[in-house]
């Protein structure tokens, strides 16, 4: 992860540098927004099955408890083992003793952003055992020893020469070699070996449904169900909010999820795990990590509805511009930063302000969650607890002095133009934040309330 003394403007200082690189970190993810926006029209139910879905989240975290006792009910009675975990390090304690109880020294991964979180790997990897991530792009951040940048597409942010320099240094491909297609074939013969020796497989779950006792994982590589369906052991980490009431309601969010995340009308592979096949042991380990904390703020709570698709990243101007890692957190985006605040208020204070507030991404949200309106709340929290840097703090107090007194008002903008004509380098300077990415305006000749009384005047005189 990157230093946690660093804070989103800092971090995205780091990455805008590379502008080639920002620009098309911009176009793609756009790109991608424009394919989700073309298969949205597609559907004229579309905006019915978005209201449906936030319902059914609605139920489900209104009711979480029960929903909680009676999947753990049917998955007991499908054969599945159950665990309960309330943090990420009982989680991890609880894999590792899985693993251990089978003397299972290596295990492969499909994706999981539950497990990122939890930092699975690294606790895994001091015990002794060694984990590879399967999902190719989750593998290429692996083996550059970097977290995923984004939920959905976890190198999005790499060129295609840099992923080529990696596979050359760590899998031994031809220097140079940077064809999407053969670089592909490459990571696939390394971790079809991988798949048929591991006795052990972890995978995500993307919806488990109370109703059954059943979860159902979504990917595009197929990779979760070699792990799955070659291990010995399967085990599931889930969020205590992926509940979803009745087997029935899958249709309406496969239907959005894929569409939402990446413009396809479904995930190529939508796996349904029910029961262990016989000789496997199957295991799924509920977590909780801060989520029935967000549970109980009644200002937050909507945020437990998400899916994890990814929408708002790609359609969020400060995401693009400033790449996952500049968020400092598991989850990044506008998600991540009503999220975040949650888990860690003071570390994570800064990533409520990293969003123009524009709103386009609870416009795309599948499940209607009010993301900047969250964000603007989360600002407010944060000012109140005295999270907010001082700077920040002190400015905003200025302003409120500022705008509280007409007086004060104008006579601050009558000060505001003389230096800006008369001493422009006090203000287009690097100490101040707003100049660094614009170009400071011209000083007006005249206040709008000058030029509002002035031009009243003349009108009296002409009637």
């Amino acid at each position: 992860m990157q230093p946690a003394t660093k804070d989103h403007a800092a971090l995205s200082e780091i990455f805008i540098k590379d502008e080639e690189r920002v620009n098309w970190h911009d176009g793609s993810l756009w790109w991608i927004r424009q394919k989700r926006d073309k298969v949205a029209k597609q559907i004229p139910e579309w905006e019915s099955l978005r209201e449906v879905a936030s319902g059914i989240k609605s139920n489900v975290i209104s009711n979480l408890h029960e929903y909680l006792l009676q999947f753990e009910a049917n998955a007991k009675k499908n054969g599945i083992t159950v665990h309960w975990a309330a943090d990420a390090e009982e989680h991890n304690a609880i894999v590792y003793s899985i693993l251990k109880a089978k003397e299972i020294n290596q295990l492969v991964k499909s994706k999981s952003m539950l497990t990122e979180e939890c930092h699975l790997n690294e606790y895994l990897q001091e015990r002794g055992i060694d984990v590879i991530n399967s999902d190719l792009g989750e593998y290429i951040q692996q083996l550059a020893k970097e977290p995923p940048s984004h939920i959905v597409l976890p190198c999005i942010h790499k060129r295609k020469e840099e992923i080529g320099e990696l596979f050359h240094e760590h899998l031994g491909s031809q220097k140079g070699e940077s064809d999407p297609t053969t670089l592909t074939r490459i990571a696939r013969k390394h971790l079809r070996n991988v798949f048929m020796t591991r006795r052990g497989a972890l995978t995500g779950v993307n919806f488990a449904v109370a109703e059954t006792g059943e979860f159902v994982v979504c990917t595009n590589e197929g990779n979760a169900d070699m792990g799955a369906h070659l291990s010995e052991v399967h085990i599931a980490s889930m969020g205590l909010e992926k509940i979803i009431p009745q087997k029935k309601h899958l249709g309406v969010f496969l239907r959005l999820l894929a569409r939402s995340a990446t413009g396809q009308p479904i995930t190529i592979y939508s796996s349904h795990f029910k029961k262990p096949r016989p000789g496997q042991e199957m295991h799924i380990v509920l977590v909780d990590c801060g989520r029935t904390r967000q549970l109980g703020r009644e200002d937050f709570r909507n945020s437990l509805k998400c899916i994890k698709c990814g929408a708002c990243m790609n359609t969020c101007p400060v995401y693009r511009k400033s790449g996952g890692h500049s968020y400092h957190n598991t989850i990044a985006g506008p998600i991540g930063a009503i999220l975040a605040p949650n888990l860690d208020m003071k570390r994570h204070a800064d990533l409520p302000f990293a969003s123009t507030l524009c709103g386009s991404c609870s416009n795309v949200c599948p499940v209607k969650i009010n993301i900047h309106e969250q964000l603007y709340k989360w600002r407010q929290v944060v000012v109140k607890e005295g999270y907010a840097a001082n700077t920040k703090a002190l400015g905003m107090k200025a302003i409120a002095w500022t705008l509280s007194s007409p007086g004060s008002y104008i006579t601050a903008g009558k000060a505001g133009r003389w230096v800006l004509a008369n001493i422009p380098l006090a203000i287009n300077n690097k100490l101040n934040p707003w100049y660094k990415q614009r170009d400071m305006p011209d000083s007006p000749k005249e206040s709008f309330s000058e030029w509002f009384v002035k031009n009243k005047k003349n009108g009296k005189k002409e009637g």
